[in-house]
């Protein structure tokens, strides 16, 4: 047996060679040994999301080879697998990159303090976010549950510049023979988008080199008016990088930094794109303090808020289907059904449709996404659909219900959004519109023949019932 230290990197949302404090460490004590598992946490994802990942563990298993190394597959409870693994390896350590929802947590702790009673080194190490939901307290040493007190509080902090890649082509980064792997294919990470996974294909760029590459076009053509058109939906004003950090194809200290660069450049947006990372740090400093976030009201009082969650419904199948009549809804979620993502703001107007105007509860719409998003994420996805829903983190003083026609008159007055994916009543409709009925199931029997329908909940109708919904919860 050799006596050259060998560590086991357990790999989960840490798809990256640069700045992975966990495989730093992991190469500064000796040998590597990559491991992806495909365990409950990853048999329980979502069609789109676990497609996405798919293509993210192959680009990064790609990305190992060209430097020297591998990524070995195994499926099983994370604790077996990885005590097997020491067994047959001989490793003397386990490093991993920490997740923060409720389940994760649970697991990794059970996880550790099994193996350290084996005799193991075992460490995490921070790679999914900048700051530590712990490292950040309010004067009174409490968490934060309104988000620009956080973003006041860390926004002058000092940030540790990104990692390097850590060299793995030499011997010592490597063990002197690999254990077996399984085969990703045998995996079958696409089988439940179906014909969808050929369309959605087509819109997606894995891996850190296209997570870099994109970083570096929106720094050099888009950061400087991010501020003022983000909520355009049809123009390519955002950064497009939610997927690449959902599996750590990127890390946030690396747009952290890349912002910073805007803002000495003098870029307009450049400060609101690093608002908009730490507001992906707030739904996890909310997820950490008060886990109920992923699956109940956040808020108190709000049980009784009169919200169905029949999914059966006609009206649930029409916005599932994005055939709700009202077309900056139906645009948002055909995207989102073909590209795997959907446009912020359209999310906000998509959420609010349906908890407010056909006041379904949320929990409806965030499984509905948890299914299709390919960037999908416990936190952000949790919290946003609370926020929008108005029982989350909302400083707003007043109960928000978006109009989605007069958004659509905002933030779309040209109409290139809704031309890009709806192609019912059009004479030469898009190719995006059109692609939506080559990737939803055929016994859905949608055609782009098809009327464009009424709406399921005309807006006047459905401001005014949510409006009763919620004078009838405050006076209760």
């Amino acid at each position: 047996m050799s006596e050259k230290k060998k560590t086991i990197l357990w790999l989960r949302r840490d798809l990256r060679l640069g700045d992975n404090p966990a495989l730093v460490a992991a190469v500064e004590r000796g040998a590597v040994i990559p491991v992806f598992i495909h365990d409950d946490s990853v048999a329980g994802l979502g069609a789109a999301p676990k497609w996405r990942l798919g293509q993210a563990i192959a680009a990064f298993q790609s990305r190992l080879e060209e430097a020297g190394s591998r990524m070995i597959l195994r499926r099983g409870p994370a604790r077996e697998v990885l005590e097997d693994l020491v067994d047959q390896t001989g490793a003397d350590a386990v490093y991993w990159s920490r997740l923060y929802d409720p389940q994760a947590i649970e697991r990794d702790s059970r996880i550790k303090e099994a193996l350290k009673d084996q005799g193991l080194e075992v460490q995490s190490f921070n790679s999914h976010l900048i700051f530590e939901p712990w490292e950040v307290e309010t004067k009174q040493g409490g968490m934060y549950q309104v988000y620009s007190p956080m973003w006041r509080a860390v926004k002058d902090r000092e940030v540790d510049a990104p990692l390097s890649e850590p060299s793995l082509s030499g011997p010592e980064s490597r063990p002197d023979s690999w254990p077996d792997s399984e085969d990703l294919e045998d995996w079958k990470m696409g089988a439940a988008m179906r014909r969808g996974a050929e369309v959605l294909a087509q819109h997606c760029k894995p891996g850190e080199a296209s997570a870099l590459a994109r970083l570096s076009a929106f720094s050099a053509h888009h950061m400087d008016g991010y501020k003022a058109r983000r909520d355009f939906p049809g123009e390519d004003a955002c950064s497009g990088l939610s997927e690449y950090l959902t599996y750590g194809e990127i890390s946030p200290r690396t747009l952290w930094h890349a912002a910073l660069r805007g803002e000495a450049a003098g870029k307009a947006g450049a400060e609101h794109f690093r608002k908009e990372v730490v507001w992906r740090e707030f739904a996890y400093h909310l997820l950490y303090h008060t886990p109920r976030l992923v699956d109940q009201n956040w808020r108190d009082g709000w049980e009784d808020f009169d919200w169905s969650e029949d999914e059966r419904r006609r009206e649930v199948k029409a916005w599932k289907q994005a055939r709700t009549g009202v077309k900056f809804v139906d645009a948002a979620l055909r995207e989102m059904y073909v590209t795997g993502r959907m446009h912020n703001r359209a999310r906000m107007v998509v959420a609010s449709y349906l908890t407010k105007h056909m006041l379904v509860h949320w929990r409806v719409g965030q499984k509905w996404f948890e299914d299709c998003l390919t960037d999908w994420d416990p936190a952000s996805n949790a919290m946003g659909w609370q926020w929008v829903a108005g029982c989350g983190p909302d400083a707003a003083p007043y109960f928000r219900v978006f109009n989605p026609d007069t958004q659509l008159e905002k933030f779309d007055p040209d109409g290139t959004y809704v031309r890009a994916w709806i192609a019912e009543g059009s004479a030469r409709p898009t190719k995006t519109a059109l692609s939506y009925f080559d990737a939803v199931p055929q016994s859905w029997g949608l055609s782009p023949d098809d009327a464009y329908p009424d709406p399921i909940v005309p807006l006047d109708e459905g401001r005014k019932a949510a409006l009763a919904a919620y004078e009838a919860l405050k006076s209760e």
